[in-house]
């Protein structure tokens, strides 16, 4: 940004792990580790499978568990909304592409 004579304005960079608290960041890293949850039918995402998460706390030696399972249930909600809204907008795209047509079932694909 200094090439663009402008300094950074720390107020508008994004979030980086390190910006969180350690809680945060455990929970940000067992997130990424458990599978995901799919309706096959309906193509809707149900969030993550929680079965294997009492052997990652174990397995990774995690302290304060109730805080990083709090935190958890918290970044799997904001991220089965994120994902459920781009799929409704997907699914948008679609169907006015195939305006009148019938609308085929694809399996998503997201970023």
């Amino acid at each position: 940004m200094k090439a663009l004579g402008k300094e950074p304005d720390p107020d508008k960079m994004p979030l980086r792990d390190e910006d969180f608290p350690y809680e945060v960041q455990i929970a940000l890293f067992i997130h990424s580790l458990l599978p995901d949850i799919w309706d096959g039918a309906g193509g809707n995402y149900f969030g993550k499978n929680w079965n294997a998460l009492g052997t990652i706390l174990d397995v990774y030696e995690v302290e304060n568990s109730k805080d990083v399972i709090l935190f958890l249930r918290y970044i799997d909600s904001l991220n089965i909304a994120k994902k459920n809204k781009d799929l409704a907008k997907q699914r948008k795209r679609e169907e006015t592409k195939n305006k009148g047509g019938q609308v085929i079932q694809k399996p998503p694909r997201l970023k």
